[in-house]
């Protein structure tokens, strides 16, 4: 639809962080990433679709948060004294930032989506998506909804062993 589009028109890439497993770094790598980009001047917005572990609003220190609404959807959350890192993330929808995450299927599924559509990024250079571990429903769902928008491509997070 068009509101989905004009969620997403004001960003120029999108970069999918992936793994096989959980623990290896990808939260962080995101979260460097970003703050990598911010420093060489570009705007830069995280969604944290990793629903079972939201870690990027603690590692930002930004966990006591809340997401507003606006005309065009969730306003993210803005980092740093100079507010330059717009933040997504289902840590700021729970009760206590350490709740965890119980959901089957369509209900991740829709969730993610309506981060994907519903949240008014305005103009970005960069959104870098943090995705759960492994390759499930999750990974196939935020896929399927970027579809329609420039994919800058993914990195793969992996480890030696």
């Amino acid at each position: 639809t068009r509101a989905e589009r004009a969620n997403l028109a004001g960003v120029r890439h999108i970069l999918l962080v992936l793994s096989g497993k959980g623990g290896v770094g990808k939260s962080t790598l995101s979260t460097e990433l970003a703050l990598a980009l911010r420093h060489a001047g570009k705007r830069v917005g995280i969604l944290d679709v990793d629903l079972c572990g939201p870690s990027i609003p603690r590692m930002l220190r930004v966990q006591d948060s809340a997401v507003h609404q606006c005309d065009s959807g969730w306003v993210p959350v803005f980092v740093g004294q100079d507010k330059a890192i717009a933040l997504m993330s289902i840590g700021f929808l729970l009760e206590r930032p350490d709740d965890a995450v119980v959901w089957r299927g369509p209900k991740k599924n829709a969730l993610i989506k309506q981060f994907v559509t519903d949240v008014a990024w305005g103009e970005l250079d960069f959104l870098i998506v943090d995705t759960p571990p492994g390759t499930s429903d999750e990974h196939i769902s935020t896929v399927e909804a970027l579809r329609p928008f420039q994919l800058l491509g993914a990195v793969l997070v992996t480890t030696p062993q």
